[in-house]
């Protein structure tokens, strides 16, 4: 979730006036100080403690990356982070004696290297857990689980997600449509699992929407609550009903969490326990609702159900 073809998009994004390009310089800034600092790094794949978390306490700052993804974690009209997972990030890292946190915005695809190269603290992105990502990152439980949409044009021509016998991914490959979803996003090895081979991957969901808006593509692929926000208030496009993605004929869970470095161990599980107040409590429900998750998005499931 190779770069794609650059689209610039209208849909607004609540980004307070910063230009995608300056988010992206502004990173690359925050990345070349944080490496001045850095620590030793560990060897690739090895698993330690780590006391980052105890640095962060004593600095009070902590610096979490971003995709600049409405509504999993954005810059809002303030120059704030904003979106579901800083929400989340901000209410954790308080109660462990962080106050400042830090947005760094980098493409999604950069996340997990941006991490291994200490550009920044935590991925606070709504990444989904897959065993690839799984054997290059910690992560900690997810705190939702997603179903995907599809953005179509309005009236949903094609008629895609109408039949629930039928997988959509599956009906766009039998009827060779074409079909776009963002970049890194799960929704590619979806797609190709189903046989799709005319796929576009674009930028975001911003991209897809104005893809499909000018006919480019019938149909943008991503999570529901995405989707669902991306067409919010725009009459020339809907979104599916969400539908339950598979992967090899297994459904494929759109579980998302926060994830950390290898070397990091200690601050991955003071972040988990954290989290796990705010489930049973019921406050964590709390902080994501503005942001168009509901109780169907909430999880039980651990990162051991998705990181074999």
């Amino acid at each position: 979730m190779a770069p794609p073809m650059r689209e610039h998009a209208t849909f607004p994004r609540r980004a307070g006036g910063l230009s995608r390009r300056s988010l992206l310089a502004g990173a690359a800034a925050l990345g070349a100080l944080g490496a001045a600092g850095c620590s030793r790094v560990a060897a690739e794949g090895t698993v330690e403690g780590g006391d980052l978390l105890e640095r962060l306490k004593d600095s009070g700052t902590v610096k979490i990356g971003i995709a600049s993804e409405i509504p999993f974690g954005y810059i809002n009209d303030e120059g704030e982070p904003d979106g579901q997972a800083p929400a989340i990030a901000k209410v954790i890292f308080r109660e462990l004696g962080i106050e400042n946190v830090i947005p760094v915005p980098v493409e999604f695809s950069a996340l997990i290297p941006g991490l291994k190269a200490q550009l920044f603290d935590v991925v606070s992105a709504g990444m989904f857990l897959n065993p690839d990502r799984c054997a290059q990152v910690l992560f900690a439980d997810p705190d939702y689980l997603m179903l995907d949409s599809l953005i179509v044009p309005a009236g949903n021509p094609e008629g895609l997600g109408t039949d629930p016998d039928m997988d959509p991914y599956r009906q766009i490959a039998e009827q060779g449509l074409r079909l776009a979803t963002g970049q890194a996003y799960a929704e590619i090895a979806y797609a190709e699992d189903a046989g799709i081979s005319n796929l576009l991957i674009l930028p975001d969901q911003v991209a897809g929407l104005e893809a499909v808006q000018q006919g480019r593509v019938d149909a943008f692929a991503g999570t529901n609550v995405t989707v669902k926000t991306a067409v919010e208030g725009n009459n020339r496009v809907e979104a599916t009903e969400p539908f339950q993605p598979t992967l090899a004929g297994e459904p494929a869970y759109g579980a998302g969490g926060f994830a950390f470095r290898l070397s990091e161990q200690n601050f991955r599980d003071a972040f988990n326990e954290e989290l796990h107040k705010l489930k049973d409590s019921g406050e964590l429900l709390e902080i994501v609702a503005p942001y168009g998750f509901t109780e169907a998005e909430m999880t039980d499931m651990t990162r051991e159900d998705l990181c074999p």
